[in-house]
């Protein structure tokens, strides 16, 4: 390939009206997804849904450049080195290769520069069809819902937080959560509540329950990747907004300064706020959700 961004802007568009409506992700093995692997950049496609691929808004070139402006600096330094230490983010798709998720400017530096292979994570986002055999197997009529990201893990140093995932597992599996969340899903569990956790990073479904299965506790519904397209969550709950109403009567909605109780089938909402003191904030929201609990009773 033409190493000039015209060239690029061609090859673009036209992986873009290859792939566009055609792909669909496939679950990749749990060997393509537990190392960082070398991908061949011609196997790499650019996502439709990105807006790297929209001709309105487009690559941005002085990115690319500063990216392409790196790699011959290390290869001044060192002919073997390893581009990027950061990974680009794909996911396996038919009917061939794999679609980016995050790091099109990187993929794009590597192209221009002919470098034939980049380190990629391939990853297995939730899909729709995911979503709708996780309320087809859902075995109660109440869920929670708490971001990941946000509330589920230590995101500043000095929270509380619980044990980190035994050695050699916490080699790979390096996020921390927040202290209580184990005690806190195990008494959510008792009351007959399904949990859902939110993600926009890119992580694999498997990944997240494999990681709360090492602190002894489940969730039922797992939506990650919601990042990879502004209107993916959008588009989610349109299609699903009924079958999620039909299966749920109740959803509490937990962050870290509030837990907000709405009915379903009506609407309404309770708003009830949290400290935000991270040592009592499980036990918190167990009071909270106790006393909901005896009223309904």
């Amino acid at each position: 390939m033409n190493a000039s961004m015209t060239s690029l802007d061609e090859y673009v568009k036209e992986e873009v009206n290859k792939y566009r409506d055609i792909y669909r992700p496939v679950k990749a093995g749990l060997l393509r997804r537990l190392f960082v692997r070398f991908l061949a950049c011609k196997k790499i496609h650019p996502n439709p849904d990105d807006e790297f691929c929209n001709p309105a808004i487009g690559p941005n070139y002085e990115i690319i450049s500063r990216y392409a402006d790196e790699i011959k600096r290390i290869r001044r330094n060192d002919s073997h080195a390893k581009f990027f230490e950061e990974p680009v983010m794909v996911e396996r798709i038919s009917p061939d290769g794999y679609m980016l998720l995050n790091g099109h400017h990187r993929w794009a530096a590597a192209l221009r520069m002919n470098l034939p292979k980049i380190r990629s994570k391939v990853v297995d986002l939730t899909q729709e069809s995911d979503i709708r055999d996780m309320i087809r197997n859902a075995k109660h009529d109440k869920r929670v819902t708490l971001d990941l990201d946000e509330v589920v893990f230590c995101v500043q140093e000095g929270d509380a937080m619980e044990k980190a995932v035994p050695f050699p597992f916490s080699m790979h599996y390096k996020e921390r959560m927040r202290y209580g969340v184990p005690a806190l899903f195990n008494f959510l569990k008792t009351k007959g509540y399904d949990i859902w956790v939110y993600s926009e990073k890119y992580y694999s479904m498997k990944y997240i329950r494999h990681y709360f299965a090492f602190h002894h506790t489940w969730v039922d519904g797992i939506v990650t990747g919601t990042a990879r397209r502004h209107s993916f969550l959008e588009d989610v709950r349109k299609k699903l907004a009924n079958a999620l109403a039909e299966k749920y009567r109740q959803t509490l909605h937990i962050d870290n300064n509030s837990l907000i109780c709405i009915n379903n089938k009506t609407k309404a909402y309770e708003d009830y706020p949290l400290t935000g003191n991270p040592e009592t904030w499980s036990h918190e929201i167990i009071k909270i959700v106790g006393a909901l609990e005896e009223h309904e009773g």
